[in-house]
This record gives C-alpha cells, sequence and structure tokens, in this order.
C-alpha cells in the first residue's frame, strides 16, 4: 500500500477506486486493511459476519480484471458491507434475529448481485435492529452495535441499519447498504455523523431481502459523502422482475441520478418549525440554528415553507408506523405470538401491536398515504428540496424500553409514508461532542434534484469531515 495512503479509511469510495484504478492502490491491499481494521475493532460489534475469504477472492478477481483491462464499474474494487437483511447465498442472514440463528441463505438478493457485478468487495453483514423494528439500533439479543463516538457510554448507534451507521462512522468499510422502512439508514448516518440516503420508493429492487413492510420498505446506502451515496444507488438502481415496485417507475427516474447539476440558493425550502412533527431538545435547537447560520452565511437562506393544512408531518409519521407494523404483523406475528421464540420482549411487543390493526384503519391509511404524496408534490413545486431536523437530540445512553429515541422516528417517517427521497446529512456536534444532522426531502422521484442540493449544502453544513476519535476501540 503507498506511502501517501496512510488513512484509505477515511477516505471516499470513489478517492479509493481513483487509485485502484490508477494502479496507485490493489484491491486485496486495501480489503486486507478493512479487514484487519475491523478484526482490531471487533468491540464496536458493526458486523454479524466478516466473510474474509469471499472478500479477498473477489478482491483478487478484481485485480486480475483491472490488470486485464477490464473495469466493471466506476467503485471496481473498493469494499462494501451488507445489512444482515440482505441475502447472500451461503452466508448466515438472521434478520438481527435469535429466531433465526442458523439460518443460510440459499439465494441472492438482487442488491447483492449488483454490487459484485460492479466488481465491488463485500466483507459482511452488518449488525441490525432485530427485524428492522426498531430506531435506536439496541439489539440486546445479538449485541448491540457500539456509537464509536462514545467509547464510556454505550449510546444509541442508530437502527434499524446500525451496524452499516457504525462501520462507515469507524472507517470498518468506506460504504455500507442498509434498508430504510421509517428512517433506518438516515437513523444510523444521523447518530455516527455519516451520510444516510433513502432513495424515492422502487429506485433499488429489494429481491431477496428479508421484508418488514412491502409498501414502505427501500433499500440505501450509507457513505462518507454524498457523492459517494449517489453513485452506489445509481449502479443498483434498475427495474427487476423480481420487485414489481422497480417496474412501476419510468425509466427517466433511474437515467436523471446519472446527470448532476448546480442549485441555486432558492432550489432549497425549510420546514417551518410550527410544522415539526417533534420538539428538538435545547442542545440540538442550537446545533440547527448554528447550522443555518453557516447556510446564511454561505448565501443559502432557505425561505419557510408551510404545509398545507391537510399535510400533518406528525400524523404521517402514526401512519407509518401504522402501515409498518399491520405489514409486519403478517411476517412476523406467527413469531411474535411463539412465547418459546427467542425475541427481544420489545421487538414481540411491537410485532404483535400491528396485530391489534384492524384491515379498515390500514387501507384508510393507505388512502391517506396517496392523498398526502400528492399534496406533497404539488406543495413542493418550485422547490427542489425541504430542509428539516433530522433528529431531536444526539445519540442518547440506551435504554431497557427502548424509548428514549422517539423523537427520532416521528422525524424520519413522514419521508418513508410519502415514499419521498430523503437523506441525512451532518451538521455538527453538541456540547458533549455528538454528531447532530439534519435532512433533505424531495417528492418521490426528485432523487436528482434532491442529490444535488444535498450535494451543494455538505460542506456548508459540516465543513469539516466529522470523525471521531477512536484509539479507545484499538483503531
Amino acid at each position: 500500500m503507498p506511502a501517501q495512503d496512510t488513512t484509505p479509511h477515511f477516505q471516499d469510495a470513489r478517492q479509493l477506486a481513483r487509485a485502484i484504478r490508477e494502479r496507485k492502490l490493489r484491491s486485496r491491499d486495501l480489503t486486507l486493511h478493512f479487514l484487519d481494521r475491523i478484526e482490531r475493532g471487533a468491540a464496536l460489534a458493526a458486523y454479524s459476519v466478516v466473510t474474509a475469504e469471499r472478500a479477498l477472492a473477489q478482491a483478487e478477481a478484481a485485480d486480475r480484471l483491472l490488470d486485464a483491462g477490464i473495469t466493471l464499474g466506476p467503485l471496481h474494487g473498493v469494499p462494501v458491507a451488507v445489512k444482515d437483511s440482505v441475502q447472500w447465498e451461503g452466508t448466515p442472514c438472521t434478520g438481527g434475529s435469535q429466531a433465526r440463528a442458523g439460518v443460510v441463505s440459499t439465494e441472492t438478493a438482487a442488491a447483492t448481485r449488483g454490487l459484485a457485478a460492479q466488481g465491488m468487495v463485500i466483507l459482511g453483514k452488518t449488525r441490525m435492529t432485530e427485524f428492522a423494528f426498531g430506531l435506536s439500533g439496541q439489539n440486546p439479543t445479538q449485541g448491540t452495535a457500539r456509537n464509536p463516538w462514545d467509547a464510556t457510554v454505550a449510546r444509541a448507534p442508530g437502527g434499524s441499519s446500525s451496524g452499516a451507521g457504525v462501520a462507515v462512522a469507524a472507517g470498518l468499510t468506506p460504504l455500507a447498504l442498509g434498508g430504510d422502512t421509517g428512517g433506518s439508514v438516515r437513523a444510523p448516518a444521523a447518530l455516527n455523523g455519516v451520510v444516510g440516503y433513502k432513495p424515492s420508493s422502487g429506485l433499488i429492487s429489494r429481491a431477496g431481502c428479508l421484508p418488514l413492510s412491502d409498501t414502505l420498505d427501500v433499500l440505501g446506502p450509507i457513505a462518507r459523502s454524498v457523492g459517494d451515496a449517489r453513485l452506489l444507488t445509481q449502479l443498483l438502481a434498475a427495474p427487476d422482475v423480481d420487485d414489481g415496485a422497480t417496474l412501476a417507475l419510468p425509466a427517466a427516474r433511474f437515467t436523471s441520478l446519472r446527470h448532476t447539476a448546480a442549485r441555486q440558493p432558492g432550489a432549497v425550502a425549510v420546514l417551518a418549525p410550527q410544522a415539526w412533527p417533534a420538539p428538538l431538545t435545547d442542545e440540538a435547537l442550537q446545533t440547527w440554528h448554528a447550522a443555518q447560520g453557516r447556510l446564511a452565511e454561505a448565501g443559502f437562506t432557505p425561505t419557510a415553507w408551510h404545509p398545507p393544512a391537510s399535510l400533518s408531518f406528525a400524523r404521517m409519521a402514526e401512519d407509518n408506523s401504522l402501515v409498518l407494523a399491520y405489514e409486519a404483523f403478517r411476517y412476523f406475528g406467527a413469531l411474535a405470538e411463539d412465547a418459546s421464540q427467542p425475541l427481544w420482549d420489545v421487538v414481540r411487543a411491537r410485532i404483535a401491536a400491528g396485530g391489534r390493526i384492524t384491515q379498515a384503519s390500514y387501507e384508510a391509511a393507505l388512502l391517506r398515504r396517496q392523498a398526502d404524496m400528492a399534496a406533497f408534490e404539488t406543495a413542493m413545486r418550485g422547490v427542489d428540496a425541504l430542509l428539516m431536523p433530522a433528529s431531536d437530540q444526539a445519540a442518547q445512553a440506551l435504554d431497557s424500553q427502548d424509548t428514549r429515541h422517539a423523537g427520532l422516528g416521528k422525524l424520519l417517517r413522514p419521508a418513508n409514508f410519502l415514499g419521498a427521497a430523503a437523506i441525512a446529512l451532518p451538521a455538527g456536534l453538541d456540547m458533549d461532542g455528538m454528531p447532530c444532522a439534519v435532512q433533505l426531502l424531495a417528492p418521490a422521484g426528485g432523487d436528482a434534484a434532491l442529490l444535488d442540493c444535498a450535494a451543494a449544502l455538505e460542506t456548508v453544513l459540516s465543513p469539516t469531515p466529522l470523525q471521531p476519535d477512536l484509539s479507545a476501540w484499538g483503531l
């Protein structure tokens, strides 16, 4: 490994890919570097399984192809990690639950195939909340990933893609693929100081992934930069006959990701505080105002955006939970009702609650969803992205009943209910030195414009990339 690449684990994936293409770095050497960090940082519990032998075989194949003048994609040879719910034939897929302990996948998810087809190197599967049912990231039955920003207090890593957020923040992978049904990509990104992007529904095939909610499930990247998140999504976004949601989209939804455009300051509006679905703590509010100040200094002065009366962000958050719980019960209700199954009691109760929701209530929520999506698209005409808080507070100490981060869900879930494109961006640290974040939303299909806006704002919101002190973790 070249001497100048002393910290490749904190470089963007695109930088690493360029170094590989220019023969300054071998994929095998880079893969070994990350595997070594994963082993030394085992106390972070970011991975549920490390596929070292497979990863090295993929890296060596990537190097041989490059030596022969063949590049499979723009991230050829770059390592990546995938959430434990994303299947890869021959590897464990527990979905974060001891109820699936020992289950080995007999199929490979479309997204996993897509990563391999691009010449990427899959380091392993990352830890997650049990059955993706929770945003704090807590998983007492399998082990909870540790938020790397505090080596003393076990704080929330964000969920359900908890290990993915920790792995990127701690430099245990350049990129990770997670899932977002009620904020599960943006929550770990927000609490770990990295970027988490939830594409519009249907952009990335979910075929071969363990489901939670057919209506709401979306796959999305966690990355160190907006550019990396955009590129990984671009490479995976495609119609797939095995996921009908991808077939319902016009071709332009997929191809538009390839084209960037400069966005004017007026392209972004800010959700009026009166419409926030949850209040912020005093510290989070200070961070929010500081971020607004940096935007103003850079020439971005977003105008206040007031939603139409029918579009309550608090109500949409509740409706998202209703739809999620109703559909999750159809998948996991039998497990939750079987007292012999080793489920965390908190998750068991959440699943069981879905069985008490009537079909009429569920269908009414789906009708409201269609109306809300149309109203949001209409109200957002002339605005490319809507800025609002991503979290009501920074990561707090874990609590046994998992109620301390309820506000996080209230802020993140409306985007899922709207089928919207949404991205969480780092926005500084609180007084305890813990990351805070904001998010941008755009109507379904507005991914390209959203990402353009996010790219324009990311260095303003966080002029210096956030990196935790990892010395206590042996890194």
